[in-house]
């Protein structure tokens, strides 16, 4: 065994080339997305830093207290929420992990760390009669509200994160009823698109998208900017805050407003859980079952309304 617990034989690493390695691991072997990348590069250049101020120049010195002083220190100095000093934590089980497999130190030195308590945040969703009152505020012949109202049908329609509808292309369409969709961790997904949905797209593509494509360089994007540019997230939020101003809802509403509302009124309408997991494209079924306590809400709330012995 080499100094500070490192194996015979492997060299020192310092924090920023260790997790150097890490981040090169994870975005070619898991393929993760640009935003989770950066996420995942900011928590760990803060723990470096940590690491670093500890005297840290070796990997392998690292110790299970080091890792719950950094945890104790992102609650303390920046007052972080248990959320996302959770996230922080998990980051860095990620990296130590990663550099017990690949043979970098003996020992994971973040394992027996406990994550703070995270409080059950159910998703926030909208009402039907909401949702229709907010597609209907992009109602115009105006390009750009042309645009959005197709933007907003298929969000509803098909429950996509925004980054991923604003990242289609004109041939993600090409199955008719459906769209194919790319989500996290390059995976590909088939979702139904609906009769009104289909209808906005179709007026969009016919009406609006030619007259943009012409103002900019030749593009597949499905939702372009007046310039002819790809529609950027940014663009999508406050075309949705506008309409969402427009309808006069008290609720407030984001792109993901959307997909909460889409998985939360299937599930409404007697959808299977299974169902809603593969259109949604999460990993785990225990994601998908938060809206399912969305629901129960709902019917607790109208029973102990309605039921003269409820209470």
């Amino acid at each position: 065994m080499g100094a500070a617990g490192r194996p015979s034989g492997v060299a020192a690493l310092t924090p920023r080339a260790a997790i150097d390695r890490f981040l090169r691991h994870v975005a070619v072997e898991r393929g993760l997305a640009d935003n989770t990348l950066a996420a995942y590069r900011r928590d760990l250049a803060r723990y470096a830093e940590h690491l670093i101020a500890l005297g840290r120049d070796d990997v392998a010195e690292v110790t299970e207290a080091d890792v719950v002083a950094f945890l104790a220190a992102v609650r303390r100095d920046a007052g972080a929420a248990p959320s996302s000093a959770a996230r922080m934590l998990s980051t860095v089980r990620g990296l130590h992990r990663f550099l017990v497999e690949d043979g970098v130190v003996p020992e994971d030195a973040a394992h027996a760390t406990a994550p703070p308590k995270v409080p059950m945040r159910l998703p926030k969703a909208i009402t039907v009669d909401e949702m229709a009152r907010l597609i209907a505020a992009t109602d115009g012949d105006d390009p750009v509200r042309i645009r959005d109202k197709a933007l907003v049908e298929l969000l509803y329609a098909t429950g996509t994160r925004v980054s991923e509808a604003v990242g289609l292309d004109v041939d993600d369409l090409a199955t008719g009823e459906f769209v194919r969709v790319l989500g996290k961790g390059g995976k590909q997904r088939l979702v139904p698109v609906g009769g009104y949905a289909r209808a906005a797209l179709g007026a969009y593509l016919t009406r609006v998208r030619p007259g943009f494509a012409a103002r900019g360089t030749a593009t597949p994007a499905l939702f372009l900017g007046p310039r002819g540019g790809r529609m950027s997230r940014q663009s999508a939020w406050l075309a949705i805050q506008a309409a969402a101003e427009r309808a006069d809802l008290a609720a407030h509403v984001s792109p993901h407003t959307f997909r909460h509302s889409f998985a939360t009124h299937l599930l409404a309408g007697g959808a299977d859980v299974r169902v809603v997991q593969e259109l949604l494209g999460h990993a785990s079924v225990a994601t998908t079952q938060l809206y399912t306590l969305v629901t129960v809400d709902g019917l607790r709330d109208v029973y102990t309304t309605a039921h003269p012995r409820a209470r």
